[in-house]
This record gives structure tokens, C-alpha cells and sequence, in this order.
């Protein structure tokens, strides 16, 4: 396992992560915390988990083991999210300070900890005023009850205005950004991660195979049969089987992923984790599995370096389609002629 700061922050986090979405639904609490139990012994050290996974009970699954394993939570990095509603009433949802003071404390109880060291705020919030938003959490941080904050599913703009919002206004600043990130989804390379690298902030990319279609379990024109990683229901997660399939791009990527895990003697989840592991911004790669054997095989990852060739077929067959312009070649041309002194 290796290890990097997480964001521009002096904390030290390890480059794969363990999501924890599947805990209380998919995987039961004895099955839960066997996977913790792996994971751990694996190097692994940063948990990530969220408010509104299996409604709470993942926190509590998750709260439990650092309970029983007190060594062992001195050493993790504990990371959860708030935003998404909790309740049925008007301020149980959202990033107003109204919400997220009882969401992060109902966060603290479930987990049975006095302190967080990453809260994200799970999505936007176009009605709550960024300053505060960024208030409470500053205020969070002075009072010891989180010890860093980011973000997940924010744009580009986003980041960038609370990066600089919080900074004129002496707030503690963010650290991270969760994004949907894979050789499938690469859209976040035109605005989110420039913008991640201009502020420093870290990367937690979730989905990181696709939803499971970088493990190479499917086959084209052929609908998918009994269980996916989301559990037993062969439909669940797979609503972007239709276009995802006509997609010729889909396939060069899943070839080329093919043909590179056959040269390594490794599978085709564990060579799109190491070509993620090893973009530019990424932090930490968050893992999730419902399986111990599922976990297993994702951090085979970690022991797979990829040649510059491979790296540049990956790149290459999993180029993002773009459009003429801002992104692409008309973009492109803009921008070059601005740098030699054109308009």
C-alpha cells in the first residue's frame, strides 16, 4: 500500500480507500467488519462513509468496529458526508448551518466518536449561501469536531469560488473533492481536476470501475445475469447498460484493459484501478465491495505498475469525447494561439 497527504493537508492517508455504501445493505454487519478487518490489515487506512448510506446504519456497522478496535481507529483516517435529507421535514436536508449542525452530530453519535477527520459535504446546495455553508464548517474545525472538510459532486466553479471564498474570508480551507472518476468517466479532466490542482485539493474518486463494467464481466450486446457488485439484483446499478453498451468507446477501453491485465497476470478491475491510483490529483481510490473476495482483488491493484505505453493505450482508448469547443480541438486551437500572442 502506498501513502500520500490527503489534499494539501499534513494528514497521511493510503492511495486506496475503503467505501462503505454496501455496509447494512448488501453486506451485513458480520461481513462488514470482516471487511474492515482486511482492509486494516492490508495497510488500508482511510474510511470513507456518508449519512445517508443504508440510512444511517453503515455510520453505526462502521462506529461499532472502532469500538472493538480501539488501536486500531488511532491510525484511521475517518471520513463521512452530510447534505442529503435525513428526515421528511424542510431543514433535514441541505448544507445550511441549521442541517449540518444536527446531521454532523448525529454523525458523531452513530459513529460513537468525538471527532471526524474528513467531513464532506456530499453535493451542491444552490440555496444555502456558500458563506455559510463554509462558516459552520470553519467553526466545525475550531471546535474540534472535524478535522478537515471537502466536497463531493461539486463543478469546477463550484471548488474553485468556495477554495477562494473561504480564503478571503480566513476559513480553514477545503481539502478534498469526491468526483465520479474512471477510464469511463473522464469528463472531470476538463474543469474539475485543473481546478483541484490549482487549489491543492485532493481527489477521492468514487465508481472507480465503472459500476463494474471495468472488471470485464461483460460482454457485448449481452444483457448482464445474476448478481452485480451491488448484490443479488441483476438490474441494480444498471441503467446505463443500454447506451454505455452501444458505445464503441466502451469496448476499445475494455479490450485494451484486457489485453494489458493479461501481461501482468492480473484482472481487468485491478489495471483500471492502478491507472486511476495514478492520475494526476488523486489522493485516495475508494474501494467498495460486498465481498471480502471482492476486496481481496481490488487491492491486488496496488501492486501493478503500469509501463508509459500502457498507460498511453489507456489514455488513448478512454480519451473523453469532448465536442469542437471549449474542450476540444477548437478549444485547443484557441488556446494555442493565445499562448503565441494571438487572438
Amino acid at each position: 500500500m502506498r501513502y500520500r497527504t490527503l489534499g494539501h493537508s499534513g494528514a497521511v492517508v493510503s492511495t486506496y480507500a475503503l467505501g462503505t455504501m454496501t455496509f447494512g445493505n448488501e453486506a451485513d454487519e458480520t461481513t462488514s467488519h470482516a471487511i474492515l478487518d482486511d482492509y486494516v490489515a492490508a495497510g488500508g487506512n482511510l474510511i470513507d462513509t456518508a449519512d445517508v448510506y443504508t440510512a444511517g446504519t453503515s455510520e453505526e456497522i462502521v462506529g461499532r468496529w472502532l469500538a472493538a478496535h480501539p488501536t486500531e481507529r488511532d491510525q484511521m483516517v475517518l471520513a463521512t458526508k452530510g447534505r442529503f435529507p435525513m428526515g421528511d421535514g424542510p431543514n433535514d436536508h441541505g448544507t445550511s448551518r441549521r442541517h449540518l449542525r444536527v446531521a454532523l452530530d448525529a454523525s458523531l453519535r452513530r459513529l460513537g466518536v468525538e471527532h471526524i477527520d474528513l467531513y464532506q459535504m456530499h453535493a451542491w446546495d444552490a440555496i444555502t449561501p456558500l458563506e455559510e455553508t463554509l462558516r459552520f464548517l470553519d467553526d466545525a474545525v475550531r471546535a474540534g469536531k472535524i478535522g478537515y472538510y471537502g466536497f463531493s459532486n461539486f463543478l469546477g466553479w463550484q471548488l474553485t469560488k468556495a477554495v477562494h471564498v473561504a480564503r478571503a474570508l480566513g476559513f480553514a480551507p477545503p481539502v478534498t473533492l469526491q468526483p465520479q472518476y474512471s477510464l469511463l468517466v473522464r469528463e472531470i479532466e476538463s474543469e474539475i481536476v485543473p481546478a483541484s490542482l490549482d487549489a491543492g485539493i485532493g481527489l477521492l474518486p468514487w465508481s472507480p470501475l465503472g459500476g463494474g463494467w471495468l472488471t470485464g464481466k461483460y460482454q457485448r450486446d449481452t444483457d448482464p445475469t445474476g448478481a452485480t457488485r451491488l448484490g443479488e439484483n441483476p438490474n441494480r446499478g444498471m441503467e446505463a447498460w443500454e447506451p454505455r453498451n452501444k458505445q464503441e468507446r466502451t469496448w476499445r477501453i475494455i479490450d485494451a484493459v484486457g489485453e494489458i491485465a493479461a501481461n501482468h497476470g492480473a484482472d481487468h478491475a485491478q489495471v483500471s484501478l492502478a491507472w486511476l491510483e495514478a492520475r494526476p490529483a488523486v489522493t485516495s481510490v475508494i474501494l467498495g465491495a460486498r465481498t471480502q473476495a471482492q476486496l481481496a482483488d481490488n487491492l491486488g491493484a496496488a501492486a501493478i505498475a503500469l509501463t508509459p505505453d500502457e498507460t498511453e493505450l489507456l489514455d488513448t482508448v478512454s480519451a473523453p469525447v469532448l465536442g469542437d469547443y471549449p474542450y476540444g480541438a477548437g478549444g485547443t486551437a484557441q488556446r494555442h494561439r493565445s499562448i503565441v500572442g494571438g487572438r
